[in-house]
């Protein structure tokens, strides 16, 4: 593993905003299901009241317990974007607050994806920019790095490259490679549209529900 160091990249953005906005009206599960159940986080979870997490991953690799380049990521990223911070997952100090959730808001930055602790709970829970984080410690951080800005990180195991699309809402949080983001819309729509159709015949009664038989016919557990 290279040793962490002091980095800032730029990167450019390819992913446009009309393929973003395909992913608003999407649940989390139901993108999963198209992404073969194998990607995104687990031990994330959402800290704000309600709403979903969407745009461009903005990448932090820092390490644990220190937030310069967090600071850094805050005044390079630009609307939309979602600052996404590799923290090694570590919990014995917080990376942002409710200062800095301020500041990334008033910036009109899409949100935090933190794989480490936060602190304000109590502040950031009554609002709804969105935040995502592994934990909480009321211990502040440290400012002195290193830290590297649009490198690639891992995030709860999910990998997570500069650009990609983050989405998340209170089921778990997805990154999503920007060349596969117009075909994947496709997909999660023709599923949506097969669990409305479902939901429709359960509220008439008329849902087949064979299917869970033949299973276990073939498994030779029912003749």
């Amino acid at each position: 593993m290279a040793e962490l160091g002091f980095q800032v990249n730029v990167h450019k953005h390819t992913v446009s905003n009309a393929t973003l906005k395909k992913f608003a009206k999407f649940a989390v599960a139901n993108i999963s299901d198209v992404m073969n159940r194998t990607n995104g986080t687990v031990d994330l979870r959402p800290f704000h009241k309600g709403g979903k997490i969407l745009g461009r991953a903005l990448t932090v690799k820092t390490a644990p317990g220190d937030n310069l380049m967090v600071h850094k990521a805050i005044n390079m990223a630009a609307p939309g974007d979602v600052i996404v911070v590799d923290a090694g997952g570590a919990q014995r100090n917080a990376i942002i607050g409710e200062i800095m959730s301020s500041l990334a808001e008033k910036k009109k930055i899409a949100g935090f994806v933190i794989d480490g602790p936060i602190r304000d709970v109590d502040a950031l829970s009554k609002g709804k920019f969105p935040v995502f984080a592994r934990g909480i410690s009321h211990r502040g951080p440290y400012k002195e790095g290193p830290g590297e800005i649009n490198v690639t990180v891992s995030i709860d195991g999910m990998i997570v490259h500069p650009g990609d699309i983050i989405v998340g809402d209170q089921d778990g949080l997805l990154a999503i490679r920007p060349e596969i983001a117009d075909e994947l819309a496709k997909l999660v729509a023709a599923v949506e549209k097969k669990e409305k159709e479902i939901l429709a015949q359960i509220a008439k009664g008329t849902l087949d529900r064979s299917w869970v038989d033949k299973i276990l016919q073939a498994k030779g557990v029912l003749k």
